[in-house]
């Protein structure tokens, strides 16, 4: 008995074109593209920087800030000369490794592309040559159907019959009288095949790097959160920015930065096959998305806001005192932080980012109580697996040596309540920048904002947090003085 594959003729099959390869021209003339990939992220990094930090000084969407200068300059432990300093060095490694990097990756051509489709639509072919006994299976005779079709449906009665196309056979001279026919593809062939080689492929190398980056910067920066010595002596440093800004987003220590971005990009680069034009679109697209996470702004109009729950929003949990050890997901999406359990559990804190988004959060909470940006909910603390958080109230050591007053408000009980206590031991385990200090300022911080809201006329939202979660009408009402952010964030929770 035939077996399967014997059962396939593979010989009768449309033959490949020749081509010939020719070096492909610069992108943008005369920069070689190779050297366009390790610039364009720079160019791109501070183009977006500078465009937020623009709008920021000239305060044109105050509606929509994240925080305010006032708080920008009040609550970071690093100047703003210090921060572009260590970027511009993290810049310089990258732009090392890059060209390393493109040393080890072959020259760019083209002329092969109709080649490369023509293998995929022989591919098609092979497959089609199946059909006949899939059919079988199930009692269909496709050959019979095939003759049934043949007048009306040509092109369906030779798929049906296993990729047999005979008006579709180029005839050749062979001698002086003989002539033999050439199989040629159909047009539907050669349609899906240049799909596949021109949309498909890409999508799946693009999808499988961002896969890659995603999992290699969760771990490594959830590792730098969960291991004291990690944090005080890399990670530290990016957290002195307890109000994230866009050109702050590549702010770290340099190993940091090589292991964790540079690295981890190249990486998810080499693994996902990608060419020189498409590292290009990768590199400078994860370039961008990192600024976007830590633009401060929540705009409605960035479609990076809105493409995953991974967004400014969603990071600026990451930087605060009180939910420092979640939200670890970058630069993508969110589904380590949602399958292994760090995501920021603690609900809406969005009274305590401030005034002019009050509006919109208040029609954002009473509208059938939506979900925020950062897709939390208080109820959540109560019900929620406390992995990988059990410990953390246990090892908070430090955490009872700061009165009550000067660490409030408290978290809803249950999760939240154990992320605080760890995200509060991290912050004074963190003796150079971080500290009793930070705690003691925020809560300083909280007595005013509440002294103010006592005294304003105005009346308060109605809020779904309960009275120790915090005061969501504080957007609306703190001073410009003290707060000056308009809008708070949507989606953190009012327990700072």
């Amino acid at each position: 008995m035939a077996t399967a594959s014997a059962m396939i003729d593979f010989s009768n099959l449309p033959p490949l074109p020749e081509y010939h390869l020719t070096p492909l021209p610069s992108l943008l003339p005369p920069i070689p593209d190779k050297l366009l990939t390790l610039l364009l992220p720079i160019f791109a990094y501070w183009a977006l920087s500078m465009f937020f930090h623009w709008i920021d000084t000239k305060d044109y969407f105050p509606q929509y800030r994240l925080h305010t200068p006032a708080e920008v300059s009040k609550r970071n432990r690093v100047s703003r000369w210090e921060v572009i300093r260590d970027v511009l060095i993290q810049q310089v490694v990258q732009t090392a490794v890059g060209w390393v990097l493109g040393m080890t990756e072959p020259d760019d051509f083209f002329g092969k592309e109709q080649y490369d489709v023509a293998v995929w639509a022989r591919r098609i072919r092979i497959a089609e040559k199946s059909i006949p006994r899939l059919l079988a299976t199930v009692g269909l005779d496709a050959r019979g159907i095939a003759k049934t079709l043949g007048a009306s449906h040509p092109t369906l009665a030779g798929a049906l019959q296993g990729g047999q196309y005979p008006s579709l056979e180029n005839l050749s001279a062979v001698g002086s009288a003989s002539k033999v026919g050439t199989p040629g593809f159909a047009g539907w062939e050669l349609m899906l095949a240049s799909a596949i080689y021109w949309v498909l492929v890409p999508a799946l190398q693009f999808g499988l790097a961002i896969l890659v980056v995603d999992t290699w910067q969760y771990f490594l920066h959830r590792a730098m959160h969960m291991n004291k010595w990690l944090y005080t002596t890399f990670h530290s440093r990016h957290h002195r920015l307890y109000v994230p800004y866009a050109y702050g987003a590549l702010y770290n220590h340099p190993f940091e930065g090589f292991l964790l971005d540079t690295l981890g990009a190249s990486i998810a680069y080499k693994l996902a096959g990608m060419n020189t034009r498409q590292g290009m679109v990768f590199f400078a697209g994860s370039t961008i998305k990192t600024v976007d996470d830590h633009c401060g702004y929540a705009l409605p109009w960035d479609p990076l806001q809105h493409i995953t729950s991974n967004n400014a929003g969603y990071h600026d949990v990451h930087h605060q005192s009180w939910g420092i050890k979640t939200n670890f997901s970058q630069p993508f999406f969110t589904f380590w932080d949602r399958l292994l359990g760090t995501v920021w559990t603690g609900g809406d804190v969005s009274a305590r980012y401030e005034r002019s988004r009050l509006a919109a959060q208040k029609a954002f909470d009473t509208d059938n109580k939506k979900t925020t940006v950062t897709h939390s909910n208080p109820a959540d603390s109560g019900t929620q697996d406390p992995k990988p958080y059990e410990n953390d109230l246990r090892d908070a050591t430090d955490l009872p040596s700061i009165p009550i007053k000067n660490r409030q408000p408290e978290p809803p009980a249950g999760k939240a309540e154990l992320q605080a206590a760890g995200s509060r031991q991290q912050i004074l385990d963190d003796k150079k920048d971080g500290g009793p200090g930070v705690l003691v300022d925020e809560a300083y911080e909280e007595k005013e904002a509440r002294g103010f809201l006592r005294r304003s006329p105005r009346k308060r939202a109605p809020s779904t947090l309960s009275s120790k979660d915090g005061f969501k009408g504080l957007r609306d009402r703190v001073p410009t003085s003290m707060h000056g952010r308009a809008r708070g964030i949507i989606g953190v929770d009012g327990s700072r």
